[in-house]
């Protein structure tokens, strides 16, 4: 895979400086705001593009997200050196695939089909989605992290390492560099990664999963992906 310039020199040193490393999240819904804050208050750099004008996002942006730049999505990820998809699944197919190529990409959503309707990719569910959305980004490198957590609990449930309290988000993918570069950045937020090697073993993770919603230390974490991984 050959990784956009800016993304390609970040993951041999995974360096999360805030001056160095600016996130482009794509959805300014409960998800994507949420997310968005955490970064912010990390110290990284944010944008926040949504579908439609930016000039009509700045308002709410200002209000919710203080500190973010509202963005077109395409000024957003040019601009970026990690990309976030935090928008509702049936609204993925508006995101041009040549516009994530080469990048590192978290995948932050579920597919829920009371919202989402019937897509059959993922209505299938033979596979985990986040598996389908790497087939249809395919010169992306998908991370999938933060969906099994709710929103409303990303923020409060972050505490600073080595905090008997602190909680474990898994990181998945299929490329370690990316994997390596998001799991420093959820460390950053005041969370404990738990590499998950593969999309493919990231079912428990899904609604209906063991880890869903479940706020779970690290070990925890640790165990029901092993199990995973032992029954798969």
């Amino acid at each position: 895979m050959t990784l956009h310039p800016a993304t390609e020199s970040l993951l041999p040193t995974v360096d999360p400086a805030p001056e160095t490393l600016h996130v482009a999240v794509i959805g300014a819904g409960k998800a994507g705001t949420a997310v968005a804050r955490s970064l912010l208050d990390a110290g990284y750099r944010v944008s926040v593009s949504a579908s439609g004008d930016p000039a009509r996002l700045e308002l709410m942006i200002d209000f919710v997200t203080p500190g973010a730049e509202p963005k077109w999505t395409h000024d957003a990820v040019a601009e970026a050196d990690l990309v976030i998809l935090a928008l509702p699944l049936h609204r993925l197919h508006t995101i041009d695939p040549a516009l994530l190529a080469g990048r590192v990409v978290v995948d932050t959503m579920n597919y829920w089909p009371p919202v989402d309707g019937q897509i059959p990719a993922f209505r299938a569910g033979d596979r985990p989605s986040s598996e389908v959305v790497q087939d249809m980004f395919p010169g992306a490198a998908v991370v999938k992290t933060f969906s099994h957590t709710g929103y409303h609990h990303l923020e409060p449930d972050r505490r600073p390492a080595g905090h008997p309290e602190r909680r474990g988000l898994a990181v998945a993918g299929n490329q370690p560099g990316a994997v390596a570069l998001v799991s420093a950045l959820v460390d950053r937020i005041g969370y404990d990664p738990v590499c998950v090697d593969s999309l493919a073993g990231t079912g428990f993770l899904q609604p209906g999963g063991p880890a869903f919603g479940a706020r779970l230390t690290a070990a925890q974490l640790s165990e029901l992906a092993g199990a995973a991984a032992s029954a798969a």
